[in-house]
């Protein structure tokens, strides 16, 4: 072949997949992981598989709409197809420049998931793609277009298509094919189907106009109406089945002016601003909210601190102890989903299994509960925008949905918070987005709310007809809600801190491979050199690695009708996590975040109603000990804190004394103790602890004999069963617990105390879970490939193929299906002798010691001792095989040896 000539055209997808670079096949594996589970042998096990059902589906879904469009176009177009007859499809006649702009990077995109294959002379949707996207009559086409009229004729008698041929004004013919062949050429041709057309009356045209669109196919009485006679005459409706009539195919796109959808999306819609803020107001504001997130998970798990809710049997939160927690909260019921699913994702909070570690004995066979992990306590430990950066980073990687809690199933079930069946995979992926697209917008811009989904339905079309309500939509809003609670966003716009928490770990958007299509902003450019090159082999990887270029006018390269595109490209599939990235970003994030949080404070401002103000966020220990000592009225911009006696009792019960309350308000107040307040402390600790509670069952003692005479005299405690051991002691069968609480409700305050007779201290017992880990995200489908496992997987794929595909000499043995021969023993040693002595490759079959069938391509350099040591083509290193587990052995044709 002269070096002026071009390629051949490819025959098959196997042979374009072929004559693609390792860049290329890259690109094809990482945009569709499920090829590569497990590693195909060769290329043409390739092909086979990008060509199964299952596999085609999952990638004509992650198309965008314009490379969908493009798909069902050439669905409906002949087979092979040109580039001018699918940029006639898309473009219609008048050729619009946008759609023809755009149809390059779609192309390309088809092209690189290996959904077209061949040149811009021979373009060929896969088999697989076209029976899904073909119309038919169960299945209608998306264009709305139906049969040809080729496919229509089908099953009519040769009489009536002679017929239609005369009504039409055509010659007639000798046979049924040509008389097809002449139908379909009049209405293919523009001149004679407007002519046509002109001599039907308003009424019929108005019969075509309501088809022309879709569905195509309509009823008929047996005697029609003469209106539809007129149709059906010339051939404009064909009948396909009794009673139902169908539009050509041909004619409906005369009628629709060459295209194949009423309207085209080249474009994607455009995230449109909604209002604009100064970034530092919107900084400002979402440090708050972050701040505000913060105090709402300490407070969820301090609430859970001695043990949550039960688990329910089928797992999850009951509806009741939800609301309840959203009571705790102050917040919504979604809200309270919502923070206990991102506590539960960050993995600091999850069941018990029924156990648990806790300073208070658990009884066997105690339910199982929802409690704080340990890693609760170090995540407390953490300064405050780290614990935020750790929030974030798992709600942004985390497949669990909270938005879908209180909803239905397929099985009818009620999904429940924390339960199963809240994972759903495209979740990560949707929230990257999101915010990519936020991050677009210029800082401080709030985006429309409806046009990110509509974005996201354009960038991934949801199945069947378009809705509003789909996964995606959903996810879409809820991200937008979820990222404002959280502190991500501000006023609807993106922070800094969220920009930069998105940054290393937002996933790259992926684009038709260069030379197929053209790239525009936002794709991701494939290194110059290739897959193999990007990325060092790792020991013991001594596959080749192949450099395929692709000349000028190779099937599958640019023609002069695919000039670059400028049109943005979604991603195709998540990029493969990179944990170190991640940590960067978070990191990032969190040193962003740090100096626009509020600084804890040391003080509050105590008031004569028996009230504290706490101005601001207060440092962990007062806050910790002000809410023992004092009730939570109200939360806010401020935090108002109410004395009572039962409060005070309780910081008495932990271990304070009169005088450590005292000091501890006149240190930590910035204004005088009132004397209320002084006065509420002396008087309950003043009576706290004068009666002493023991075991005996349970006893009461104290000094005052009189005080004892009056709680026996006391009708509220004949539910006790108390009864005098002597002037100072009272006994009860009751359990120290239910006395303590009955003699507190009789309005005194007895402290309890031990065997020795002194006071116990009563603290909450913080019940913590065993070891957790945070739960892992649920993947859709495999996972994306990593570019090692890519370069090994392009090169094994090269090797296999070569071994496959290499030409063998014609021999006796040689089998008609091409398949390797078996040889014996005494053949295969002296073809391998002769090898070593002629230099020659030989192809051979080989079975390893764990029974797995290979072929290589190998050069035999020296044969003894029932070994044959040979350089191996396919591992590209030199190797040394028993002879015995040789199946057989052939020679090479010259040309490639």
């Amino acid at each position: 072949m002269s070096s002026d000539e071009k390629p051949a055209a490819p025959r098959s997808l196997a042979e374009a997949l072929r004559a693609r670079d390792d860049a290329s096949l890259a690109a094809l594996l990482r945009s569709r992981p499920d090829l590569i589970t497990p590693v195909p042998t060769d290329l043409t096990q390739l092909a086979t598989r990008a060509g199964t059902r299952a596999s085609v589906v999952r990638a004509l879904e992650r198309l965008d709409r314009f490379a969908q469009q493009t798909a069902q176009a050439l669905a409906v177009a002949g087979d092979p197809a040109t580039y001018d007859e699918l940029l006639g499809l898309m473009a219609s006649d008048s050729r619009d420049p946008v759609v023809a702009a755009a149809l390059p990077r779609a192309l390309g995109t088809l092209r690189e998931q290996a959904l077209v294959w061949g040149g811009d002379d021979r373009l060929r949707l896969v088999r697989t793609a076209r029976e899904l996207l073909a119309p038919s009559p169960r299945h209608p086409s998306p264009t709305g277009l139906g049969p040809t009229v080729r496919e229509a004729t089908a099953g009519m008698s040769p009489g009536r298509i002679q017929e239609i041929v005369t009504a039409a004004g055509l010659p007639s013919t000798h046979d049924a094919v040509s008389a097809v062949a002449s139908l379909t050429d009049l209405f293919t041709d523009r001149e004679r189907m407007s002519a046509l057309l002109a001599e039907l009356p308003g009424d019929s045209l108005e019969v075509l106009e309501r088809l022309v669109w879709g569905p195509p196919y309509g009823q008929v009485t047996p005697d029609p109406a003469p209106r539809l006679r007129l149709l059906l005459d010339r051939g404009l409706l064909l009948p396909t089945a009794p009673g139902t009539v169908v539009l050509p195919r041909e004619a409906a796109l005369h009628l629709r002016g060459g295209r194949a959808h009423r309207a085209t999306e080249p474009v994607p819609p455009a995230v449109e601003a909604a209002a604009t803020h100064r970034p530092q107001l919107v900084d400002a504001t979402a440090a708050g909210q972050a701040y505000t997130a913060l105090a709402t998970v300490e407070e969820l798990l301090r609430d859970w601190d001695e043990g949550g809710p039960n688990v329910l049997r089928a797992g999850g939160l009951s509806v009741r102890d939800l609301k309840r927690t959203a009571v705790a909260l102050d917040v919504p019921e979604p809200a309270a989903a919502f923070w206990v699913e991102l506590a539960y994702v960050a993995g600091l909070l999850a069941s018990d299994g029924g156990g648990g570690t806790s300073h208070a004995l658990k009884a066997v066979g105690d339910d199982e509960r929802y409690a704080a992990t340990p890693a609760h306590d170090e995540w407390l430990e953490r300064p405050a925008a780290e614990r935020w950066a750790h929030l974030a980073s798992a709600w942004l990687a985390a497949t669990r949905t909270a938005g879908l809690a209180g909803g239905r199933d397929a099985k009818d079930r009620t999904l429940s918070a924390l339960g199963p069946g809240l994972d759903r995979s495209a979740a990560p992926e949707v929230r990257h987005r999101v915010l990519a697209l936020l991050a677009e917008l210029p800082p401080g811009t709030a985006p429309v709310a409806e046009s990110v989904p509509a974005r996201l339905r354009w960038e991934h079309p949801p199945r069947g007809a378009r809705h509003e309500d789909d996964l995606r939509s959903r996810l879409a809003r809820w991200t937008l809600s979820e990222a404002e609670l959280l502190g991500v966003t501000g006023r609807g716009a993106l922070s800094t801190h969220g920009r930069a928490l998105l940054g290393a770990s937002a996933p790259a958007p992926e684009g038709p491979p260069a030379g197929e299509g053209g790239r525009g902003p936002g794709t991701r450019a494939e290194p110059a050199t290739d897959a193999a090159e990007a990325t060092p082999a790792s020991p013991g990887d001594k596959l080749p690695v192949h450099k395929h270029h692709r000349p000028e006018g190779t099937p599958g390269a640019p023609g002069p009708q695919s000039p670059p595109a400028v049109l943005p490209v979604p991603p195709v599939h998540p990029a493969a996590p990179d944990s170190a990235a991640e940590q960067a970003a978070a990191a990032e994030a969190a040193r962003v975040l740090a100096p626009l949080l509020p600084e804890p404070l040391d003080h509050v401002l105590l008031q004569a109603d028996l009230t504290a103000v706490a101005p601001g966020p207060l440092r962990r220990p007062l806050a910790e000990t002000l809410g023992v000592l004092a009730d939570v009225e109200s939360k806010g911009g401020a935090t108002v804190y109410r004395f009572t006696p039962a409060s005070v009792r309780r910081a008495l019960d932990a271990g304070r004394t009169a005088s450590d309350l005292h000091a501890f308000l006149a240190a930590h107040s910035r204004t005088p103790v009132p004397q209320p307040l002084a006065y509420l402390i002396d008087d309950v600790a003043r009576r706290h602890g004068h009666l002493r509670v023991g075991t005996a069952s349970a006893y009461v003692r104290c000094d005052d004999d009189a005080l004892l005479n009056e709680i026996l005299a006391d009708k509220r405690s004949a539910g006790l069963g108390l009864r005098r051991l002597a002037p100072t002691v009272l006994a009860t069968q009751a359990d120290p617990a239910a006395l303590l609480e009955g003699l507190r409700a009789m309005g005194y305050a007895p402290a309890a105390e031990s065997a020795a007779g002194d006071v116990l201290i009563t603290r909450a017992h913080s019940h913590r879970t065993p070891p957790r880990t945070a739960p892992a995200p649920v993947p859709e489908g495999p996972p994306a490939p990593d570019a090692v496992l890519l370069s090994a997987a392009v090169r094994a794929i090269r090797a296999g193929d070569l071994a496959s595909t290499a030409p063998r000499k014609p021999t006796a043995a040689t089998r008609e299906d091409g398949e390797l021969p078996r040889t014996g023993s005494a053949e295969t040693l002296a073809t391998m002798q002769a090898a070593v002595l002629t230099g020659e490759s030989l192809w051979i079959g080989y079975v390893n010691a764990e029974g797995t069938a290979s072929q290589r391509v190998i050069a035999p350099i020296r044969v003894e001792g029932g070994f044959v040591t040979a350089y191996d083509h396919t591992a590209d290193e030199v190797r040394t095989y028993p002879l015995h587990r040789v199946t057989g052995v052939a020679e090479l044709a010259d040309d490639s040896a």
